[in-house]
């Protein structure tokens, strides 16, 4: 069943009730982080696992996103800022108990490549924001798991393949 969520702006993700923060180091540049997380938003099932699907919609304004398990969101990008950070508010999904989500990528440059740290900011029920909390190391790993992934794409001279003998 499709639920109308609450619209929040971006100061919503320093003010949710419930926050999950994850970080992660990249050797790729800021700029090839951000291109695959804005413009090639098609090739994230590639390198995040959790995700069936994601399409581009509205010229670039919002994007559908289906996750394995049949979860789905109809998001609005709030800002896209090349290199820096890349947030969506999810407007529509089916996820029960749910009110406001709003996701949040920042990247920073390091010597070694990115620091790129996920916000995932919510509001809802209490089953709903107990359920999130309790997923938190899950949704954790997974986004590690996907960030070592979209690394091992961005930058195979410095990740070889098994058996390669590079």
């Amino acid at each position: 069943m499709a639920r109308r969520l609450r619209p929040v702006e971006l100061d919503f993700v320093a003010s949710a009730p419930v926050r999950l923060v994850f970080t992660a180091e990249a050797a790729a540049p800021p700029a090839a982080v951000y291109r695959s997380l804005a413009v090639e938003v098609g090739s994230w099932p590639a390198w995040f696992s959790a995700l069936r699907s994601a399409t581009a919609t509205d010229e670039g304004a919002g994007r559908t996103v289906r996750l394995r398990g049949g979860v789905w969101f109809e998001e609005t990008i709030m800002a896209a800022d090349p290199d820096v950070r890349y947030a969506y508010r999810v407007d529509t999904t089916n996820v029960p108990g749910a009110t406001a989500l709003l996701e949040e990528w920042s990247l920073s440059p390091t010597a070694g490549g990115t620091r790129i740290r996920w916000t995932m900011a919510a509001d809802g029920g209490r089953a709903f924001a107990l359920g999130l909390r309790l997923a938190g190391p899950g949704v954790g790993k997974s986004f590690r798991d996907a960030v070592r992934r979209l690394d091992r794409r961005l930058t195979p001279a410095r990740h070889p393949s098994p058996g390669t003998g590079r």
